[in-house]
């Protein structure tokens, strides 16, 4: 018989507790039966996520899983520069606007190929930080009239590619951070004969907010102060290079979560522009640099996990306050450069995990030990359960802990047995759940309390690792929308945090996003023996890059995914890239795997030798170590017959 609370939970109940509608932008959702879906063009036409899982499982790539979304990621490139179109017109701005996307963000070929085909018919460019970056920048660039704008720091070798991009014809501008830099560009420009174009980075005094806030100010990293501004236009005017300043630059740091903060950087900066046209520098572009936010909790705040701002509105306040800082200068307006990544790349890319065990102390809470001779704490413990009405919710809680801390410290030195202190944590938890459960009822809630639930809640074991796959998560306490990716006709019951296959005990997600506060757990389903499949959307800014091989857990599988209505799922899967495997991985140590397997097959010969093993036995030993090392680094998590098998 089908459990009745189970029964009349609904789909839209799902898709309400999950905030689908908050953070999804039109892009996620929950069909009527109970499966999420992606829109990549919010234009109705809907994939079904468990069907992407199923074809790439087919394909051999289980969980974890990124999948890619690229007409998601087509979507938002054209969705940026149209926003930033439309509020030129309505401002009848006389500029135009020329963004590009910094690499950085996400350096994977095939996320940078799919952002330069789609920005090809807005002229949209890239930035580089690095020599590297301008290495993959230089040669991926395509058109005349896109810019690569150059940051970070430079030595000579860095400026030469530059000054390579310009003689091809590319539009690279050599963004001064520090002044020293200046000197250099300069001279080589001399050197090689190639007119630089320039930009100055200023150090504005408007005050960031949210985790990067410190992007700006005296002790920001980069950028040149309005002193040492003044040092470079005459270092410029001295070498006859006044002709090359084009650009100003700032940023106000990464996911600025208050447009506020936004409009005063822009205006800040309008006023360096302005000041330098007047002092007779062409100028003709004015770069905002990146900040533009992503709401990744759906609460449109200025929570640090949030925006209380969309892109349309970004666009307009940028090309608005621009416009009156020029106007009221005399100064022709410049074209708007902006360095957007995160809103960009984040909401294309998403993380499947499958859960395959959970950690929990419901399971033995109606099974109490029964110590031969019970101790008074454990006797005193059984009467708070069966007395709970005589006393106050949060005077039992007190009284519970306190006699689970002498039960603790009795045991400590040595007047308590083990099958009393089993049986003492054991009506402990019972009490606690008690609590739990008359706490769902009632209205205010005290503080410690509040607590009883994230004490209470289960671990659910997912195949994946924190710190390969989220690791902003683990430094910077970002938050991540994460939902089941089935089953949402049905009523989830199990409050659970999520542990990853790492051995550190840092690789977990204990804080989840609400539309009130961080929620310490998120509601699951019960695990029924069969593939419970979470997804952990927006993750594709810095974390595809940013990962590292803590316990050598590489890359995962990754499929790209493509909208096609003549599919019978709607879609198709365009590219495939498997999961590092183990030799990978082990290389990157400086092992080298047939160094490995040489060696274990001494110590296999030396334990044949010895008849620890026999001879056949040696070999399949062997055969399983090589093969071992053309596997996945994740767990390979099978179900027979409704039992688990990790191996």
């Amino acid at each position: 018989m089908k459990n009745k609370s189970a029964s009349s939970w609904s789909a839209a109940q799902s898709e309400d507790l999950y905030g689908f509608k908050r953070w999804g932008a039109g892009h996620f959702g929950v069909d009527a039966g109970g499966f999420v879906n992606v829109q990549p063009l919010a234009d109705g036409r809907a994939i079904r996520l468990m069907d992407v899982v199923h074809e790439a499982t087919g394909m051999g790539l289980k969980a974890p899983l990124v999948i890619r979304f690229q007409d998601l990621l087509r979507h938002r490139v054209v969705q940026l520069n149209e926003v930033f179109l439309k509020a030129i017109k309505e401002e009848g701005y006389k500029g135009g606007y020329r963004g590009v996307f910094p690499i950085k963000v996400n350096q994977l070929r095939e996320v940078v190929e799919e952002v330069i085909a789609s920005g090809k018919d807005y002229h949209y460019g890239l930035e580089a930080g690095s020599k590297p970056e301008l290495m993959i920048a230089l040669a991926m660039h395509e058109g005349g009239q896109r810019l690569i704008i150059c940051n970070g720091y430079k030595d000579h070798d860095y400026i030469r590619l530059a000054l390579l991009g310009r003689k091809l014809g590319k539009k690279i501008v050599l963004v001064v951070e520090q002044l020293s830099e200046l000197d250099e560009i300069i001279r080589l420009a001399e050197e090689t004969g190639v007119k630089p174009l320039i930009g100055l980075r200023a150090k504005l005094q408007t005050r960031g907010e949210g985790k990067w806030a410190t992007s700006t100010g005296d002790n920001a990293k980069f950028g040149l102060n309005t002193a040492e501004i003044l040092f470079a236009v005459e270092k410029l005017r001295h070498a006859r290079l006044k002709s090359a300043l084009r650009l100003v630059h700032f940023h106000i740091g990464s996911q600025v979560p208050n447009i506020l903060t936004i409009k005063n950087a822009v205006v800040e900066a309008a006023r360096f522009y302005c000041q330098l046209a007047q002092m007779g520098f062409p100028m003709g572009y004015l770069d905002v640099g990146g900040g533009l936010g992503i709401d990744y909790d759906g609460s449109r705040t200025n929570f640090e996990s949030s925006t209380n701002y969309s892109m349309d509105e970004y666009a307009r306040d940028v090309v608005h306050n621009i416009k009156e800082i020029c106007v009221s200068a005399g100064v022709p307006v410049p074209d708007i450069v902006s360095e957007s990544g995160r809103a960009v790349v984040a909401p294309h890319s998403m993380l499947v995990v499958e859960v395959f065990e959970r950690i929990n102390k419901r399971e033995s809470l109606g099974q109490q030990h029964r110590p031969r001779e019970k101790h008074k704490v454990v006797t005193d413990l059984e009467t708070m359960l069966k007395n709970k009405p005589k006393l106050g919710r949060l005077e039992r809680y007190h009284d519970a802990v306190q006699k689970k801390e002498e039960a603790f410290s009795l045991f400590n030195l040595g007047y308590l047995d083990l099958e009393n202190r089993a049986a003492a944590e054991q009506i402990f938890w019972q009490i606690c759940e008690e609590i739990g459960r008359e706490t769902d009822r009632t209205g205010y809630v005290p503080e410690e309390l509040r607590d009883l639930k994230k004490l209470l809640a289960d671990q659910y074991v997912g195949n994946f690792s924190v710190f390969q796959s989220l690791l902003d998560h683990w430094a910077l306490k970002q938050l991540f929308p994460i939902a089941p990716l089935h089953r949402l006709r049905e009523r989830p019951t199990i409050n659970a945090t999520l542990a990853d296959i790492t051995c550190d005990s840092d690789g977990k997600i204990s804080s989840f996003i609400d539309l009130q506060d961080v929620k310490d757990y998120i509601t699951l389903h019960p695990l029924n023996n069969k593939p419970y499949y979470l997804g952990i959307f927006l993750t594709g800014a810095y974390q595809d890059i940013m990962g590292d091989l803590h316990n050598l857990f590489g890359r995962v599988n990754e499929v790209h995914v493509f909208l096609e209505d003549d599919e019978p799922n709607g879609f198709y899967v365009e590219e495939t890239i498997p999961g590092s495997l183990m030799a990978d991985v082990i290389e990157g140590v400086q092992y080298q795997w047939e160094e490995l397997c040489r060696r274990m097959k001494q110590q296999i010969d030396h334990a044949t030798k010895k008849d620890l093993v026999k001879p056949r036995e040696g070999m399949r030993l062997l055969e399983f170590y090589e093969t071992q090392m053309r596997a996945k680094t994740y767990l390979n998590i099978e179900r027979n017959g409704g039992r688990k098998k990790k191996t």
